[in-house]
């Protein structure tokens, strides 16, 4: 399974990264998790715009899946051989209306589901492509999921957007490479069931007993330093953080 970071900033583009997005490959299948602002520009330099298989949203704020309009333009008004076929787009209820409000000028309310067929998100377990999903809700604002793929033995989990949770928790567990959002920085903000901070991402990777621990969805506004400091206080093991184009062998 080989994981690469398309966009890992919180929130809004930093200089140096599109929001999230990230490209998991295994047996040919490209799965893309969250789509955020920039990320489809950046998602060219690692994929071809008609190469993925799948695309997975944790939840509907636009700097996790803005750029599904952008990508609608490209599927639907392809120049050579007219529009690409619809590949699984699975996200919360409401997911197709969202992407329809936010492009704003579809020629018609089913246009989008002719290039994107729209799959409901709900906690459990799938199949897809060569992978074995979890997911479950977490703690945010809206109605949002983490992810935990695995694929051979080895397992992925992806938090989304979340504040500390026990569904967090269980997806994470003995996971090879936990990637988790770090938004807040640790004594400076404290808002319940919003987002993480890097001390609470290290304290939850301990507890799950993963084996690398990978910080991303900084916002530009955050200290990436001080939250990887804090994550590694909390965290025995291997702690980094997402950088846009970093690849990862599981």
């Amino acid at each position: 399974m080989k994981l690469t970071v398309v966009g890992c900033s919180g929130s809004f583009p930093s200089a140096d990264s599109a929001c999230s997005s990230y490209l998991v490959e295994a047996d040919g299948f490209r799965l893309l998790i969250d789509m955020g602002n920039g990320a489809l520009g950046e998602l060219q330099r690692h994929c071809g715009l008609y190469d993925l298989d799948a695309v997975v949203l944790s939840h509907l704020h636009a700097d996790h899946c803005i750029d599904m309009c952008g990508y609608f333009v490209a599927r639907y008004y392809r120049h050579d051989g007219g529009p690409a076929a619809a590949i699984p787009v699975y996200g919360p209820a409401g997911t197709e209306r969202r992407l329809n409000i936010a492009y704003g000028d579809v020629p018609d309310e089913k246009c989008m589901s002719e290039v994107f067929d729209f799959r409901t998100l709900r906690p459990g377990t799938f199949r897809l492509g060569p992978f074995d999903v979890s997911t479950d809700l977490v703690s945010h604002p809206v109605e949002a999921y983490g992810f935990r793929l695995g694929y051979q033995g080895r397992t992925l989990t992806y938090s989304g957007d979340t504040g500390p949770c026990d569904a967090l928790d269980t997806l994470a567990r003995g996971a090879d490479l936990f990637l988790c959002e770090a938004s807040f920085t640790a004594g400076k903000e404290d808002i319940p069931e919003l987002h993480l901070n890097g001390r609470e991402a290290g304290q939850i990777a301990a507890r799950a007993g993963a084996s690398r621990l990978v910080l991303t969805h900084i916002p530009p506004w955050t200290s990436p330093a001080a939250n990887l400091r804090d994550a590694q206080d909390a965290f025995d093991g291997p702690v980094e953080l997402a950088k846009a184009g970093a690849v990862y062998e599981l």
